[in-house]
């Protein structure tokens, strides 16, 4: 009986932080389209987000619906099944179509935003160079195990690994995305065209994620369940941290606060040489 409570509240979670962390993708793009601006913001952000979610999507697809890997997750997990649910795939798509169209606002022909409003909106070699990078770790894992495929999948190479690489270069994207935005509003003193909406539907999301995670294993009887997924427990922590951060600087930091001027010829470090930062209004 127990059992069944809990498998409903791990689906109850599931959905809920599904539908909480699916709807902080929208308010971004809505403030940007009502002030036909995406100033106060940093393209770095939505153009990572792709990546992200990208890798998020495929990697749960993988844990879900993949026999072959999920019979390798089973064989280094005793006999258990991977704690991915259908909720993390629906939430990965999801993701990566609003990251899609968000990045497309720093393109103001697309929308008709005024172009004097939103230039200095390329991105950042950073960013750049964290796309090419993770293409050549998941060829090189991919080339690894062509070669290795004779390896016992239990303790050698495997395709499973190819695909947990895949899941953390969410990770990795999960830890450096925020950064960016971070900066800028600590150099505007202000976080004025960085919607707060999208940071608290965050932050719930986070909290229920973790806690599906901990009911899954839970009810596994084995925490490895944690352990085997650890792109999630990883993205639950770190949105949580990050939402926590960029609460204080609107809520207590920058409250009231409409930002540094800043001016046309003063080069903003996020943006290199290429572009300038409009002055706030």
């Amino acid at each position: 009986m127990a059992s069944s409570f809990l498998e409903i509240i791990s689906r109850l979670f599931g959905w809920v932080y599904t539908l909480c962390w699916s709807l902080s993708f929208y308010p971004q793009p809505i403030v940007n389209f009502r002030r036909k601006s995406t100033s106060g913001t940093t393209v770095d952000f939505p153009a990572i987000n792709i990546l992200g979610f990208a890798a998020y999507f495929i990697s749960n697809v993988a844990f879900l619906y993949s026999p072959h890997i999920r019979k390798e997750y089973a064989l280094r997990h005793h006999g258990l099944t991977p704690t991915v649910q259908p909720n993390d795939v629906a939430f990965a798509a999801h993701a990566t179509v609003l990251s899609a169209i968000t990045l497309s606002q720093y393109f103001p022909a697309i929308w008709g935003f005024d172009k004097t409003a939103n230039r200095g909106s390329r991105i950042s070699k950073g960013i750049v160079l964290i796309i090419i990078g993770s293409a050549i770790v998941v060829g090189g894992a991919s080339f690894i195990v062509s070669l290795k495929h004779d390896d016992d999948p239990k303790s050698g190479w495997a395709w499973i690994d190819v695909i947990y690489t895949v899941s953390y270069i969410k990770l990795f994207v999960t830890l450096v995305k925020y950064f960016p935005q971070l900066v800028t509003n600590y150099r505007n003193r202000s976080t004025k065209g960085w919607s707060i909406a999208q940071i608290l539907l965050d932050f719930a999301g986070g909290i229920l994620s973790l806690g599906q995670l901990g009911i899954d294993s839970y009810l596994q009887h084995d925490w490895s369940g944690i352990t085997g997924n650890p792109v999630k427990l990883a993205l639950g922590n770190a949105s949580i941290f990050f939402d926590i951060l960029f609460m204080v600087q609107h809520y207590c930091l920058y409250t009231g606060k409409q930002g540094r001027a800043l001016y046309e010829d003063e080069e903003d470090p996020l943006l290199g040489e290429s572009g300038r930062p409009e002055r706030t209004n």
